[in-house]
């Protein structure tokens, strides 16, 4: 009887401590047009506690994740004096997008138990599983640094300001070729490199306008976009064609 009231005084008081995110974004969507060349989105936001703050180092992480896609990864290699493909793995999810903001350096932030649980770093958030292969890690670096000169990846140390550890706040870059989709975006809260809270909310990133139109069309009416993308080519040839007969005969 002793040990059950004990435990329930100790989850009491650790239900008290409980430090919780609340969270703001300057803009909750991105909207793709045909003149689209980038966004950067703010996150702000506070942490709310219902007792005293508790001991250790305070941290925070933040993720935007785009959409999930299945990409082919090829190995080249030098052969009979010529670059070839030589093997080829397909990685069965990697986020289309991946962003990593921290308020501190990532090896004081976060352990690796906790990583690996929470899926917070680019590595983990990419799976290729292929039994073609046993070096499936040097596929998932080469897609890593692919994607990170496209701006599509990225990890930003230092890149969270947190304020009197109460506010947090950071800019999280976005680059024009995007993906559509529903982007997540977490949260975590750690503590002495655990995580003690997170928080998840989505940025709907859509096309509008002609982009819309387009981008329907070719996934929904394969056909009729062939179609009509093969009659612009025409028109555009003969156009191109008229102009120059006319200049020649002037």
């Amino acid at each position: 009887m002793i040990r059950i009231v004990c435990a329930l005084i100790l989850f009491l008081a650790s239900a008290a401590q409980a430090e919780n995110i609340v969270l703001g974004m300057n803009h909750d969507e991105v909207k793709i047009t045909a003149n689209f060349d980038g966004s950067e989105i703010l996150i702000f936001g506070a942490i709310k506690r219902d007792a005293p703050q508790a001991q250790g180092a305070l941290g925070v992480i933040v993720t935007i994740v785009g959409p999930n896609e299945r990409v082919k990864v090829r190995r080249k290699e030098r052969k009979f004096g010529i670059w070839m493909n030589t093997d080829e793995i397909e990685v069965d999810a990697a986020p289309s997008f991946y962003a990593v903001a921290t308020s501190m350096a990532w090896g004081d932030i976060i352990s690796d138990t906790e990583d690996l649980r929470h899926r917070i770093s680019i590595p983990r958030a990419i799976r290729a599983v292929d039994t073609r292969v046993t070096d499936t890690d040097l596929f998932n670096d080469a897609l890593k640094r692919i994607r990170e000169s496209q701006g599509k990846y990225g990890i930003y140390e230092n890149g969270v300001i947190l304020d009197q550890d109460t506010l947090f706040q950071t800019r999280i870059p976005m680059p024009a070729n995007l993906t559509a989709g529903d982007y997540k975006t977490r949260i975590f809260l750690t503590r002495d490199r655990q995580v003690v809270s997170n928080f998840e909310t989505v940025i709907d990133v859509r096309k509008v306008g002609i982009e819309e139109f387009l981008y329907t069309l070719a996934h929904e009416q394969p056909f009729l976009y062939a179609l009509m993308s093969l009659a612009i080519a025409v028109v555009a040839g003969w156009g191109a064609s008229a102009f120059f007969r006319m200049l020649r005969t002037q």
